[in-house]
C-alpha cells in the first residue's frame, strides 16, 4: 500500500537532496580547477596507527595537479603544537582546506583534510609532521566528497537513518570510514552509553543486541564514539521503518506484478509462500533442513540486518523475496521465487535491483550462495555483466561479482531495469 509521504519525511528528503547537490557541486569545483580525485581503493597510508607511520609506497602523480589527503597525527596538547604542524606543512606549500581536533588528556589528536602539490608524496607529508612533532601519523587519499564539512557530511546521514532503518549499518561505515560492523544478538553487558575500546565500539542495537564496529588500522575518537553513539540512538528513537514506494512492472504474458521494499511486517506473507513453495525449490535457497526455513524470515526481513524486495501479484500475495544483507564488510544476495512464478524473469529483476543498491550504498562486491546444482541462480549472476569469481566446496557454490567502483552512471547494460521484465 502507498503510503503519503509526512511533512517530517517531505523535509528530510529535502534536506538530503541538499546535501547531494553540496556533494555534486564541490566536485565539479574540483574537478574545473583541474584536479582529480584519487583512484578509488588507493590507500597511500599505513594501517597500523602505533609509532611513526610508515613510508608507504610513492605514487605516481602529474606534477601540475594537485592532490586531496585526509590525515590524523597526534601532539601534545601543548601550546604551539598545532602552529608547528602548520608551519611545516606550509613549508611544503600544502593548503589545510579543514581541521578538526579530538583531546585526549596530555595528547591531541589533530584530523585534516590537505591539498597538496602533485609531486609531494605521503612519506614526505609523514616524514614533516614527525619533525614538527607529530607522531602516529595516519594518511590516505581523499576525495571530493571528503569536501564537505564534518556537520553537513553527519546530517546528511542521519537524514538517511531516519528515512530508512536499512541505512544504519551503511551511514556508521560511512561516517568511520573503513571498518567492519556486526550485530549481534544480546546485550553483552554493554551499558547504556556504549563502550569505547581504542579500536572497537560497542553499542546497544535498537533491537536490544549490540552493535560492533572495528577499525584495526586506525583508534576511534572520543568524538567520533559520540558521533555514532547519536546516530544508533537516533534510530532507536524512530522505530522500525522503511520505505513503502514500489513499481508496478510487466510480466511477458502481460500481467502486472509490484516490487517494493519488505520488511517484518510482511513475515506472515513471506511464510505463506514457503508453504506454497517446493521443497526442491526451498533446498536451493535454503542450505539447512528445510523444515526451518520460517525461522530464518525474522532475521532476513528484518531492516537491521540488510534490505528485502518483495515481488507482489495484483492481489498483494508475495510471490518473490530478495534479500542484501550486511556481512560485516562484505555484500550477500539472496532470492526466492515461489514455484508458479519461476522462469518469468523475476529473479534476475529482483537480483539486478539489489546488485544496484549494492553499488548505490558503495559495495565493492556482492556474493551469492547456492547450491552447485542451482543453475538458475549461476545464470542470473552471469547476466550481470559483472566479472565473477567462483568458489565451490562439498556441494556448496558461492559466486562473487564484483563491483570495481562502479557507480549508478556507469553500470553496464545488463543491470538496467525496465518497464517489462523476462524480455532479455
Amino acid at each position: 500500500m502507498n503510503r503519503k509521504p509526512t511533512a517530517v519525511t517531505r523535509v528530510l528528503a529535502a534536506l538530503l537532496a541538499a546535501v547531494h547537490a553540496a556533494v555534486e557541486a564541490a566536485t565539479r569545483a574540483w574537478r574545473s580547477a583541474g584536479h582529480e580525485p584519487a583512484p578509488p581503493g588507493v590507500d597511500t597510508g599505513p594501517r597500523p596507527p602505533a609509532g611513526d607511520a610508515p613510508a608507504p609506497a610513492p605514487v605516481p602523480a602529474d606534477p601540475g595537479a594537485s592532490t586531496l589527503w585526509r590525515m590524523r597525527t597526534t601532539v601534545k596538547d601543548a601550546p604551539g603544537s598545532l602552529a608547528a604542524l602548520c608551519a611545516a606543512l606550509a613549508g611544503h606549500r600544502v593548503d589545510i582546506l579543514s581541521l578538526q581536533t579530538h583531546p585526549l588528556g596530555e595528547d591531541t589528536v589533530d584530523e585534516f583534510l590537505l591539498r597538496s602539490p602533485g609531486t609531494l608524496t605521503a612519506a614526505e607529508i609523514t616524514r614533516a609532521l614527525a619533525q614538527a612533532g607529530g607522531s602516529a601519523t595516519w594518511i590516505e587519499r581523499a576525495d571530493a566528497h571528503d569536501l564537505v564539512d564534518a556537520p553537513t557530511r553527519v546530517l546528511g546521514l542521519a537524514t538517511r537513518t531516519a528515512l530508512d532503518a536499512a541505512e544504519l549499518p551503511l551511514a556508521l561505515r560511512q561516517l568511520l570510514g573503513r571498518c567492519t560492523i556486526r550485530s549481534l544478538p544480546g546485550a553483552h553487558d554493554v551499558p547504556a552509553e556504549g563502550v569505547l575500546e581504542e579500536t572497537v565500539l560497542r553499542l546497544r542495537a535498537p533491537e536490544g543486541g549490540v552493535i560492533t564496529v572495528e577499525r584495526p588500522y586506525l583508534p576511534f575518537t572520543p568524538t567520533e564514539f559520540a558521533r555514532a553513539r547519536a546516530l544508533v540512538e537516533l534510530d532507536t528513537r524512530l522505530g522500525p521503518r522503511v520505505p513503502r514506494g514500489q513499481d508496478v512492472l510487466t510480466l511477458p504474458e502481460g500481467n502486472d506484478i509490484t516490487v517494493g521494499r519488505a520488511d517484518t511486517a510482511d513475515l506472515e506473507a513471506a511464510k505463506a509462500m514457503h508453504e506454497r513453495c517446493s521443497q526442491r525449490t526451498l533446498t536451493m535457497r535454503y542450505h539447512g533442513p528445510v523444515h526451518d526455513a520460517d525461522r530464518y524470515l525474522n532475521h532476513l526481513l528484518s531492516p537491521r540486518f540488510g534490505r528485502t524486495l518483495a515481488v507482489r501479484t495484483a492481489s498483494g500475495r508475495v510471490v518473490g523475496l530478495g534479500h542484501l544483507l550486511w556481512d560485516g564488510d562484505e555484500t550477500e544476495v539472496a532470492l526466492l521465487v515461489e514455484d508458479d512464478w519461476q522462469g518469468r524473469g523475476i529473479g534476475g529483476e529482483l537480483l539486478r535491483r539489489l546488485v544496484r543498491m549494492a553499488v548505490e550504498t558503495g559495495g565493492e562486491s556482492v556474493y551469492a550462495v547456492t547450491r552447485s546444482g542451482n543453475t538458475a541462480m549461476v545464470a542470473a549472476m552471469r547476466s550481470l555483466g559483472l566479472p565473477l569469481d567462483y568458489q565451490i566446496e562439498e556441494g556448496t557454490l558461492v559466486i562473487t561479482a564484483r563491483l570495481d567502483g562502479l557507480t549508478l552512471q556507469t553500470l553496464p547494460s545488463e543491470l538496467r531495469t525496465g518497464e517489462r521484465i523476462g524480455r532479455e
